[in-house]
């Protein structure tokens, strides 16, 4: 069932996620598995075993850039699922203290930064925002009201005081908080002096709406990180 190319629609029924023995995720009606590795090109991250008898839904890259310029919702949907993972992920691993395993830290790049600009500009009356090396942008358990670009610079993402992500020029954050409407996931830091720009909810669900590039731009950047966990679950 499980094909490098396929995600899955879940209509009837329940699916668990599993990595290696441990169940990670229960997969409802209305929800989505099975899409990291359509995302990223990558091996499959986790199995998938159906806990009640179920009925899915196949969607193959094509079918899957259809919906996402056919229905901005589902971009929106998918978000949140694996937000939501992100979420129960963190909690299983800082319950485990799995979060201070040592592991390479890559630098993430989610788009070409001018043309993120010039996309967002007239969407959000907020002006790029200067932080010196050092200073904290935003805080894990903090209320989000923005999310944000790197334009200039290099700032470091922390969960638990273990730094899991380095983001450049093109690189987003805060951006789980917007769809979700819960609190901020981690913890930001200006690495060298950076420009960020500050995009509102209102400029990134229309940015979504508008961008099929744009929404599954931001999923592949959710599905690396959600990769990036579950890969540390026991």
């Amino acid at each position: 069932m499980l094909r490098r190319s396929k995600m899955y629609l879940v209509l009837k029924g329940e699916v668990g996620l599993l990595a290696g023995k441990r169940v990670i995720a229960a997969v409802k009606p209305g929800e989505i598995f099975g899409e990291l590795a359509v995302l990223s090109h990558a091996p499959r991250s986790a199995s998938a075993v159906a806990r009640t008898p179920c009925t899915l839904i196949a969607l193959d890259d094509r079918d899957f850039k259809a919906a996402l310029k056919k229905k901005p919702a589902f971009a929106l949907m998918l978000m949140g699922v694996m937000i939501r993972r992100q979420r129960d992920a963190i909690a299983q691993l800082k319950a485990g203290g799995g979060l201070g395993k040592d592991g390479e830290v890559k630098e993430a790049v989610v788009f070409d930064h001018q043309q993120l600009a010039e996309m967002a500009d007239g969407m959000s009356s907020d002006a790029p925002v200067l932080y010196r090396a050092g200073a904290s942008i935003v805080a894990e358990g903090q209320k989000g009201l923005r999310m944000y670009v790197v334009m200039e610079g290099r700032v470091q993402v922390s969960i638990g005081g273990r730094m899991v992500e380095r983001l450049g020029p093109g690189g987003v954050f805060g951006e789980s908080a917007l769809v979700d409407g819960a609190t901020r996931l981690a913890n930001a830091a200006a690495e060298t002096d950076c420009e960020l720009l500050p995009v509102t909810r209102n400029a990134f669900l229309a940015m979504v709406k508008l961008s099929p590039e744009f929404a599954e731009g931001m999923l592949t950047s959710l599905s690396e990180r959600l990769r990036f966990l579950t890969a540390r679950i026991d």
